[in-house]
Parts: C-alpha cells; sequence; structure tokens
C-alpha cells in the first residue's frame, strides 16, 4: 500500500500541472469542480452583514398546493467593507416527508426519492437558531423561495430578503444566462446542481466574485445584494395598455400576468420608475388618458406573496 502513495500524489500533481498548463492558454477554457468554501478567510473589521444562503427542493412550482422536500441553508458574515464572506460557514440541509409521492420529474431532477423523505421532518429549532440574528436572506430565485419557507416557517416573514436572480442585472455584467449552473461555469466551476445544500454552496460562491462589469473594488455580488436590500422597488402595471403595444412592452421587458390581465415590470429606483412612466406616455399610450397601479415594496414585503404599498398614477 505505501508504494502506491507516490505514483497517486504525482498522478495528482500531473493532472493540476496539466491544468494550469491549459488555464495559461488562450484556447482553451477550464471547468473545476466546485468545493464548497466552509472558512473563509480574514475578518471584518468595519462590522459584518450576516446572511442565510437559502434553497428549496419542491415537490413542484404552485406555492398554494405543493410542499417542501429538502431545504438549505448558509449562514455567513459578510464584511460590509470589502463585501467578501468572512470566518466560519454554518450549514443546515435537511428533508421532509410531504405526505404525497414525490412527482417523477421532480425526482429526475434532484434525485429525491420517496424513500429518501419517509418519515423526516425538517429541523425547526436548527432552523430558528440559524435565523436568529439574521440581517438579510439571499435565494436565487426569491420569489419561489420566499413563499415556501414562509408558508412552513413564520420567522422569514420578519426578514429582509434579496434575490440574485432579480436584483442583479447579469446580462448588464456580461452573463449570457442568469441561471446559476451557467454563473457559475462563466467563474469556471462545475458542480452536481438541483440538490439544495450544493446549489447553495455555489451560490455563495457566485456572489463572492467581483462583478464583472464592477467598478469598485468591492463590489461584489454580495455587496450588490446588501444595496440592493436597502432600498425599495417598484412594481409598474401598465393597466389598460392597446393590445397593438404589446410587442413594444415585451421587447421592453414587461410580463404579462394572465390572472389580471396586465403587462408589468419590476423598477428599481424612484428615477427608473419615473423615466418607465414617460416611457410609457410616449410609447404606449400616446394621447390616450391611462390610469397606471404601482405597487412599492421594500425588502421585507418584497418577493412574498404580501402586498406592498399600492397607489395610483393619472398620465
Amino acid at each position: 500500500m505505501p508504494a502506491l502513495a507516490t505514483p497517486i500524489a504525482s498522478a495528482a500533481g500531473d493532472v493540476e500541472a496539466m491544468a494550469q498548463t491549459l488555464e495559461a492558454h488562450p484556447d482553451y477554457r477550464l471547468q473545476r469542480r466546485l468545493k464548497p468554501t466552509l472558512l473563509w478567510p480574514g475578518s471584518a473589521a468595519a462590522g459584518v452583514t450576516r446572511a442565510i444562503v437559502l434553497d428549496t427542493e419542491t415537490t413542484g412550482l404552485d406555492q398554494s398546493k405543493e410542499l417542501i422536500i429538502e431545504l438549505a441553508l448558509l449562514r455567513v458574515d459578510i464584511d460590509n467593507a470589502t463585501g467578501l464572506p468572512v470566518g466560519a460557514v454554518q450549514v443546515y440541509d435537511g428533508l421532509e416527508d410531504p405526505g404525497k409521492p414525490i412527482p417523477r420529474e421532480v425526482v429526475a431532477l434532484t434525485g429525491i426519492q420517496d424513500a429518501d423523505v419517509k418519515g423526516q421532518s425538517l429541523d425547526a429549532a436548527r432552523v430558528a437558531e440559524l435565523l436568529e440574528g439574521v440581517d438579510l436572506v439571499i435565494a436565487h430565485n426569491a420569489g419561489f423561495d420566499r413563499p415556501f419557507v414562509e408558508g412552513r416557517f413564520k420567522q422569514f416573514a420578519q426578514l429582509t430578503w434579496a434575490c440574485s436572480f432579480a436584483d442583479i442585472d447579469w446580462k448588464a455584467q456580461g452573463r449570457g444566462s442568469a441561471k446559476l449552473e451557467s454563473l457559475a461555469q462563466a467563474s469556471g466551476w462545475f458542480y452536481d446542481a438541483h440538490r439544495a445544500e450544493m446549489d447553495c454552496h455555489a451560490l455563495l460562491a457566485v456572489l463572492a466574485q467581483k462583478l464583472p462589469n464592477a467598478s469598485h473594488f468591492s463590489h461584489t455580488g454580495l455587496a450588490q445584494l446588501i444595496h440592493a436590500a436597502s432600498l425599495p422597488s417598484y412594481t409598474l402595471q401598465a393597466t389598460n395598455a392597446p393590445f397593438e403595444a404589446k410587442d413594444k412592452l415585451k421587447n421592453r421587458g414587461y410580463r404579462w400576468h394572465a390572472e389580471q390581465r396586465v403587462w408589468h415590470t419590476r423598477l428599481t429606483s424612484e428615477a427608473a420608475l419615473n423615466a418607465e412612466c414617460e416611457w410609457l406616455k410616449e410609447n404606449v399610450y400616446g394621447q390616450r388618458r391611462a390610469t397606471l397601479q404601482i405597487e412599492k415594496q421594500d425588502a421585507q414585503v418584497r418577493f412574498s406573496n404580501r402586498p406592498g404599498v399600492v397607489s395610483q398614477l393619472q398620465l
């Protein structure tokens, strides 16, 4: 057995040497397996934002009918000066029996089967412990995850949330896709996706990177989310927009709300809201009178099913 140690170590060293050679060559891009970081270097001198990075796996998409089958939480401190994680990462990953069969498509996506969750229950005491003193909850699709976890643990409704999918303009950052796997690949990593804990580690690694088009050294994805959570956002409905304007609205980034039968968009500042109202007046309504509905949301209700402050604006 000792005789094998040297060749194995040598082979590993050879692989790493080859990897470094490929990385240095302009004709190759290297993908490395993402290894979770459980202890980030350094300490914060100017204070931290205590964050939870969260992901869920569920029996389906409908938050009114489906249930959580896996919940993962990473508790980590973010240095306010650098936008980087510091210190130890606390981890929770738990399974829960939904009391009904897991759909085949969910099994295919996650690998979680009925036998894995049978008799399992999320550890409410451990979840409460990790949420104590938290300043910010981060999820990559908070509009999906937040209603699920609020339905299971009421403490989440009292916390400030940010969404790494919606609160960062990944297209403006030169990324072709905002999907987490694609963002990780753009940073040179691959990983086994669609299990909650590994998705959390991947998200934290991606957000700890400096944003590609950031001008300030500390402008990581984490710093951007902390900033976004400090500001209100606005959902603007293009009420009674003429049918012939649908292509303009779609190209502008508006989404169609089928139940309310209205085009809507989300703005991240009052200045952007005012500019968007002017765009609607000029390009959609023309000389027609219109009453726009505006919903102002702060980070304690954003991405939840609870309403913000609704007002109306006459054009």
